[in-house]
């Protein structure tokens, strides 16, 4: 996890640590107030600035020296996720999980990342958020809400994630059905008219996200979605002051599978839109790639991480849209008094429609 925190960015006025402030384009001085000015933020917006790389490159040729990098490594042994830090740093509780880490002379290469969507929401609206989403889980144990609001800070750390772009030019064979009613004697019945059907359909595609991350859930991580990638802007080290990013354990080749499912699945919806009819049936599917790019970028992701009863407990907000995912608690005794109070309704029910 590259911490912004082992890196020093000093106040001009007063010598304080500077922060990134989100919502906004510049640090922030917590001690003093005072404002410095992100340098370029927000250029880059375009996408041919932000870093596109090629991605048969990148998976067969190798890419070139100048788009990788080389930092120290934390592994957490619980949940696995991968920390970087600076050589001075000695140990680490991993934000994932809560569990402690200890320092590992270890190194991990890997690709720079190219954009980043810079936090929108701080840390008081995350926790909010987190406040509403426990709020409406039914059935949650009143002691785990109650020691997650009175709980530490929440940790901000930028997530990372592949994005893929594409074009596809893809040749189908298929079935159409008609459905017809006829009659039968006095009743009718559904009887389908098929008929063999080809066709072609293309589509690009743009920012296909996958979460380069085995430490979240991917069932969480794909929750967190959808993110608003028009706000990408090209990495600068500042978006991370006060802040930290986990280097990404889903290999690029990884990624792109899960992206290419993806991709798959919506060109299998265009092809049944093309085919038309009541039931479409997919009997062949080829498809050209061409033009497929990629890019390693942090997403903005709000964490807590509590131990209740000995049992650990995580919460994800999205630091740009304050969608929440996180492991659902269950008490025990709460589904019991409702099955005794559905039990005791059922039973009222029972003995007025006898009466």
């Amino acid at each position: 996890m590259r911490t912004a925190g082992d890196r020093q960015y000093p106040c001009s006025q007063c010598g304080a640590d500077l922060r990134f402030a989100p919502g906004q384009t510049e640090l922030r001085c917590d001690h003093c107030g005072h404002v410095q000015a992100i340098p370029a933020a927000g250029a880059g917006r375009r996408k041919a600035a932000l870093g596109e790389l090629d991605l048969y490159a990148a998976l067969n040729v190798g890419l070139p020296e100048a788009a990788m990098e080389e930092t120290r490594v934390l592994a957490c042994p619980s949940c696995g996720a991968q920390v970087e830090v600076s050589e001075a740093a000695h140990a680490r509780e991993c934000p994932y999980c809560a569990a402690p880490i200890v320092s590992d002379t270890g190194t991990h290469r890997h690709i720079k990342p190219q954009a980043v969507i810079p936090f929108k929401l701080g840390d008081a609206e995350a926790q909010k958020a987190m406040d509403r989403w426990l709020g409406g889980l039914w059935f949650a144990p009143n002691g785990l809400r109650d020691y997650a609001r009175k709980g530490r800070r929440m940790a901000g750390l930028y997530a990372p994630c592949w994005t893929f772009d594409g074009s596809s030019r893809s040749r189908y064979r298929g079935r159409r059905g008609v459905a017809r009613r006829v009659r039968r004697g006095k009743e009718y019945e559904t009887v389908i008219r098929w008929a063999d059907v080809s066709g072609r359909v293309a589509r690009d595609f743009d920012d296909v996200a996958v979460i380069a991350s085995n430490s979240l859930p991917r069932h969480h991580a794909d929750g967190l979605q959808p993110w608003d990638f028009s706000a990408l802007v090209a990495y600068h080290p500042d978006y991370l002051a006060g802040f930290r990013a986990e280097a990404y354990t889903v290999p690029l080749a990884d990624g792109h599978r899960i992206a290419r499912q993806i991709m798959q699945a919506q060109i299998e919806q265009d092809v049944r839109r093309d085919i038309g009819g009541d039931r479409q049936v997919i009997t062949g599917l080829e498809t050209d790639w061409r033009d497929e790019t990629f890019k390693h970028v942090l997403l903005p992701v709000w964490m807590a991480a509590y131990r209740y009863r000995g049992k650990s407990y995580r919460f994800i907000v999205n630091g740009q849209s304050g969608k929440v995912q996180g492991e659902r608690p269950w008490s025990v005794w709460k589904i019991g008094f409702a099955v005794l109070a559905v039990a005791v309704v059922i039973g009222a029910v029972a003995v007025i429609r006898n009466g």
